[in-house]
């Protein structure tokens, strides 16, 4: 197996990066000498799965997450493909899917393109995913690592599934991220490699000596065969195991890194720049200094976390568990009262009027607390509306008030007097939810004292072509 090139490629060519999201699939080429996209495609995957037996469960269907892949590599030009000189991926993070090695899947030729087809493969278990509650957790040994377990994260997902159904895990032999599964069936791989962004993300892993709590987990019965093979972030996995849609065998693939990670890498430019990302979740980050060490345990109430980022560095994080998905579920909300009255209406439709409505609604005495998901260091908070009175129940004031809520619940996990006193001196937004709500703009304006840029090309996928073409 191989797993740490010392380079990656020459500079002609392009670089590919993928982003395996909770929604969609985004593919992109990099052109290696000019730096600039060439290509980019998306498309939503459509692949969560509804699960009867447990409310609480979040699941999706790898199969469907990797035919999402295939239409985008399906779009991207043939003669562009074939001077691919390295691949970039990352996705999801803190989720877990498990594989057997050998039979994980099938390649299959047919119109003149290669592609791999998942077999034996389990569902793809998300970082939405809410089975481990706060009395499973509390139960499970102390981690030697400066962040917490959370329900959703890998690890803590594995101990779950020990107690409640251990005969699922008995079915695998190997377990990964989404985007880690990807890298393996590329390159042919018996086993999972994996970054310390990915890691981290897990649980259980000490981000100070890159290694896994194996003792810690071997003493409370964890099968810790399962565990990946831990590489730098940025390093090299392996190298395509088959001619992919016209990519040469033999292209260097990377180690798949965190989505979040690559956002911040695809538009941080300054020293001072913070990061407002907002897609389905939200974080809000900057850069600690180098000499930076985290604390050696986690504060378990704090909303702020110290991710790893690239060459021993740390990002200051406020990973809020609700951000578009809030907008999203408000939507599927109003269109569902809609229904009952006969009316279909699109959801598209339904958003863009609410965006509309709330830009001719610029204030509001409505308060929103838009917390539907909880956040990891208070699972217990529920959203709430107050302040409601017969002059503010208008569409404008409730898309106004949420939108308000998204944003002033980041302020209150990452006040805007912490972000100055640690130099920043501009935000950067970014993420698919952003991007297209002018309204959730317009309050990050009015609650963070900061010029705020938006970038059209401010993405994972564009973060992890430009991590691996850094590395040539």
């Amino acid at each position: 197996m191989e797993h740490m090139a010392t380079s990656l490629s020459p500079s002609a060519g392009f670089v590919l990066g993928l982003d395996l999201g909770t929604t969609s699939v985004k593919v992109v080429l990099l052109d290696a000498q000019s730096k600039k996209v060439s290509d980019s495609t998306s498309f939503p995957t459509n692949s969560d799965i509804g699960c009867t037996t447990d409310k609480h469960a979040k699941e999706q269907d790898p199969a469907l997450i990797i035919a999402a892949l295939d239409r985008c590599m399906d779009a991207l030009p043939k003669n562009k493909l074939q001077k691919v000189r390295s691949v970039g991926v990352c996705g999801q993070m803190h989720g877990i899917v498990l594989w057997k090695s050998k039979t994980d899947c099938e390649w299959q030729s047919k119109d003149e393109v290669t592609r791999f087809i998942p077999k034996d493969v389990s569902q793809l278990i998300t970082w939405q995913d809410g089975r481990c509650s706060t009395a499973f957790l509390s139960s499970l040994p102390k981690a030697d690592s400066h962040l917490s377990v959370a329900t959703g994260f890998g690890c803590a997902t594995i101990f779950w599934f020990m107690k409640h159904r251990l005969e699922f895990l008995s079915d695998f032999s190997v377990a990964g991220t989404i985007q880690d599964y990807v890298v393996s069936m590329l390159c042919g791989l018996d086993n999972c490699v994996m970054t310390g962004q990915n890691a981290a993300s897990w649980g259980y892993f000490n981000t100070t000596t890159n290694q896994w709590n194996t003792q810690i987990l071997k003493d409370a019965g964890f099968p810790v065969h399962l565990l990946p093979v831990v590489v730098e972030s940025g390093a090299v996995a392996g190298h395509t195991f088959s001619e992919w849609y016209g990519i040469p065998v033999h292209t260097p693939v990377g180690a798949a890194l965190g989505d979040f990670q690559c956002s911040v890498y695809s538009c941080k430019t300054n020293k001072g720049d913070a990061v407002l990302n907002m897609s389905t979740s939200a974080q809000l980050t900057f850069t600690m200094p180098a000499e930076f060490s985290p604390p050696s345990s986690p504060d378990p109430l704090s909303p702020i976390a110290y991710f790893p980022y690239f060459h021993g560095s740390y990002l200051a994080v406020a990973a809020s568990l609700n951000g578009g998905n809030v907008m999203a579920t408000f939507v599927r909300m109003l269109g569902s009262w809609m229904k009952d009255f006969g009316l279909e209406v699109s959801e598209s439709r339904i958003y863009s009027q609410l965006v509309q409505s709330a830009l001719i609604q610029p204030n509001t005495d409505l308060s929103v607390t838009p917390t539907l998901l909880g956040e990891r260091h208070d699972p217990t908070t529920l959203a709430n509306v107050s302040h409601i009175s017969p002059s503010n129940l208008s569409l404008g004031h409730m898309t106004r008030a949420v939108c308000r809520g998204i944003i002033e619940n980041m302020a209150v996990m990452m006040p805007p007097q912490s972000l100055q006193a640690a130099g920043v001196t501009r935000i950067i937004g970014s993420g698919s939810a952003l991007s297209c709500n002018t309204v959730l703009q317009q309050e990050v304006e009015r609650v963070f004292p900061f010029p705020v840029v938006y970038g059209k090309e401010v993405d994972s996928a564009v973060g992890v072509a430009m991590v691996f073409h850094d590395q040539t």
